[in-house]
């Protein structure tokens, strides 16, 4: 049985992100997010301003003037939410967990699809792949949604992230709008530039050739910069190993700082490398105007494309 705080959660998330969908974001998702293709609707006349190359030139050599082919965009989109259930996202050092905002987001883009008819599906991934749960539509399934992103209980700690794209590759076999939810902190391995897993941008790679590829990105304000505290005793959520970390000290709390800087340098790199758009969002910072910046990023793209 769900608990009544965690019902109450749920319907807060969805008051206050329904709003958003409703007076902003449904529009922006539709104007954004490209169909699977153009089906054709219908031969008429050409018209001043239509494009030369839609011209179906069978048809004007029969009728001696001109007349183009008209398309329209194949709308129904599928939506699939790839959301870390790795032991740092409960971090929170606000009113909000990494994991609470993970869970409105996802709620925000979800209610923007279904608003506009399509389906939405739920990767649950630490280490490897925790819960799927197919895409669908309508109302109830996006709470569902939701209410797994809040109240699952992750068996592993870890994250890899690739084992969830890989994951994607196999059961998404159509172009699907694949968002990745997490904190991207990866376990530092010496292998690997700055922290980053090898295989991460090459699985990443592959993923965006087949799908549309969004990165959203969760941060808490003390996993940046420590707060001068004195001396702290952290233990990191995912390996549990412990270290004692004097934060009163200016050149400690700088090194720190500075180590956060690289690794989220060499994580950007990696994202543009490989064409994934991202949107970086912090618990203690509203997360409109982030949305509205990517979501107004991608129009004038398209446009110009």
């Amino acid at each position: 049985m769900i608990p009544r705080e965690l019902l109450r959660k749920i319907r807060q998330i969805e008051l206050r992100t329904n709003r958003l969908v409703t007076e902003t974001l449904a529009g922006q998702y539709h104007s954004v997010f490209k169909g699977q293709g153009m089906n054709f609707e219908e031969v008429r006349e050409y018209q001043p301003g239509d494009e030369v190359r839609s011209i179906d030139w069978n048809v004007t050599a029969r009728m001696h003037h001109p007349f183009v082919k008209k398309f329209v965009e194949e709308r129904e989109l599928t939506l699939m939410l790839l959301v870390d259930m790795s032991g740092s996202g409960c971090f929170g050092s606000g009113l909000q967990s990494k994991r609470e905002l993970a869970a409105e987001i996802s709620s925000v883009l979800a209610f923007s699809a279904i608003r506009n008819n399509d389906k939405v599906g739920l990767i649950l991934f630490s280490e490897g792949v925790e819960k799927f749960i197919p895409p669908r539509k309508g109302r109830r399934h996006v709470l569902r949604v939701i209410r797994e992103i809040l109240y699952f209980a992750p068996w592993r700690k870890g994250t890899q992230v690739e084992s969830a794209l890989e994951f994607l590759i196999r059961v998404t076999p159509h172009r699907a709008i694949a968002v990745v939810v997490s904190d991207f902190l990866f376990p530092t391995r010496p292998a690997a530039a700055a922290g980053l897993p090898s295989a991460f941008s090459v699985v990443l790679r592959q993923a965006n050739r087949r799908h549309d590829v969004v990165a959203v990105q969760i941060q808490d304000r003390f996993e940046l910069e420590l707060p001068a505290l004195g001396r702290l005793v952290l233990e990191d959520a995912e390996t549990g190993d412990v270290a004692e970390v004097n934060t009163g000290d200016d050149r400690k709390r700088f090194q720190f700082s500075e180590q956060q800087r690289q690794i989220q340098a060499e994580l950007d790199r990696v994202f543009r490398s490989v064409g994934v758009d991202t949107i970086r969002l912090r618990t203690d910072e509203p997360y409109t105007t982030a949305l509205g910046r990517f979501f107004e990023t991608r129009e004038k793209r398209r446009r110009r494309g």
